[in-house]
């Protein structure tokens, strides 16, 4: 197994569409990156194999409600095997309480480092959420060897990549093949085009920048765009070259197929079923095994047996139109981005149209670790079989909100730990603090 330094960086989709070596991400982001910087220990132990934490170095004393319960020194959990474990770069502060859960669930070492330590590990694989030019230059600061980071080029061309421009293209793609999808998604390049276009039907839209994700870069016209809007629009033109235009769906359920692509190669890794907010930011994953998603989800794909999907214009039933939907895009995925390697989710909704269920086949491409993937690499790994519940990520902005959630999910759900995996209850998965805002979580019943 090659070895392996892992990083949470959630500001990655607003860095890459800045695209500069100097970008300061909003205080926002970097509060997340900071609370929630130990989440890669879900998600990187490769066949629970033992793994490293890193921390950030810093002069300041932990945030941590009772700071005598701080630990910032180097932690052993338990024995590890040599030279074998994957690393973690985290930047925040961890806790004696959090040390302690994570050892009744994770039979492996955790070591907290310094981040500039990265200079150590010369031979190690780099694996960020995301790659971004700000990223690559602050790696390097640190000491990264240039055959740890990406080149302008490569970079250059994930910035491609990840362009909402490709899910436009595919899914028309998709609707000439099956005329049973949802969705009309455009890609405009001017103004005068893109009001033409909103003013041709009523009802509400949505403009998404076409770099952007986890809900961000994302405005909702009802029914009329308004003048501050157009200002907004005309901006990202300017800025990324176009803007993506599509009415609003009635959506019942979000789900997403997740890929791994290795420069042209193409696996498909599992499905995804999650929830969103209003805005369209990220809120949750259901911990469920795939038959179990494929079952919620066929309760509405299958309600319409003429969905169809084929290469061709001549009629092909199609038995499961999920799998016909994921042998396409392993062969879409591959021909669009054949130079990519990492995780790629394709999120799709159902959405009801009044008249019945329809599936929209492709909303948008995360070229990147996405939480889909984060939680089902938990659920395989650290939950007990045939146990299900939710992996969660939230914010609260009451001070000491997080904290006062915290023991009362603790009282209301005891985690319960069979054979180092998780039986029931409510486990945190990033420190909880009386400063955290940020916290991730799964509850398993």
């Amino acid at each position: 197994m090659s070895r392996m330094l892992y990083l949470f960086n959630p500001e990655n989709d607003l860095a890459l569409a800045n695209f500069t070596s100097n970008y300061t991400p909003p205080a926002s982001a970097v509060r997340m990156a900071r609370e929630l910087a130990v989440l890669p220990i879900w998600f990187a132990a490769q066949d629970k194999e033992p793994y490293v934490i890193v921390k950030e170095d810093t002069n300041e004393k932990p945030h941590v409600g009772d700071v005598s319960n701080a630990d910032v020194k180097p932690i052993v959990v338990a024995e590890a095997e040599a030279n074998r474990e994957p690393m973690v770069i985290a930047e925040g502060s961890v806790n004696r309480d959090f040390l302690n859960r994570m050892k009744e669930v994770l039979p492996l070492q955790a070591t907290l480092i310094s981040y500039s330590d990265i200079a150590s590990f010369p031979d190690r694989r780099i694996v960020p959420w995301g790659w971004n030019p700000s990223l690559a230059r602050r790696l390097s600061d640190h000491g990264a060897s240039k055959h740890q980071l990406p080149s302008t080029e490569a970079l250059e061309r994930l910035r491609g990549y990840s362009n909402r421009r490709h899910s436009v293209e595919m899914l028309k793609e998709l609707r000439g093949h099956d005329a049973g999808f949802l969705g009309d998604a455009r890609y405009f390049t001017g103004m005068e085009e893109l009001l033409t276009y909103l003013n041709s039907f009523p009802g509400d839209k949505a403009l998404k920048m076409p770099l952007s994700g986890s809900g961000k870069g994302l405005i909702w016209i009802l029914d009329q765009i308004t003048d501050k809007q157009a200002d907004w629009a005309r901006k990202v033109i300017r800025e990324q070259g176009g803007i993506v235009a599509e009415p609003k769906y009635n959506r019942v359920k979000d789900f997403a197929m997740e890929f791994y692509l290795d420069t042209g190669a193409v696996r498909f890794t599992g499905y995804s079923l999650f929830r969103t907010a209003a805005s369209g930011a990220y809120m949750g994953n259901e911990l469920l095994n795939d038959q179990r998603i494929v079952e919620v989800l066929s309760c509405y794909t299958d309600s319409d047996s003429s969905h169809r999907l084929s290469a061709d214009s001549s009629y092909c039933p199609s038995p499961d139109l999920l799998q016909q939907l994921k042998e396409w895009f392993v062969k879409e995925l591959s021909n669009r981005f054949p130079h990519y390697k990492g995780y790629a989710g394709v999120d799709m909704m159902i959405c009801d149209t009044g008249g019945g269920y329809k599936v929209h086949p492709c909303v948008e491409i995360n070229t990147r670790m996405n939480m889909g993937v984060a939680s089902r690499l938990f659920h395989e790994r650290f939950v007990q079989p045939g146990r299900e519940g939710r992996f969660m990520v939230d914010y609260i902005k009451k001070p000491e909100g997080a904290l006062s959630f915290h023991h009362a999910m603790e009282r209301d759900y005891p985690l319960e730990v069979k054979d180092k995996m998780v039986a029931s209850g409510y486990l945190p998965l990033t420190p909880v603090t009386a400063n955290t805002r940020y916290i991730a979580y799964a509850i398993v019943r």
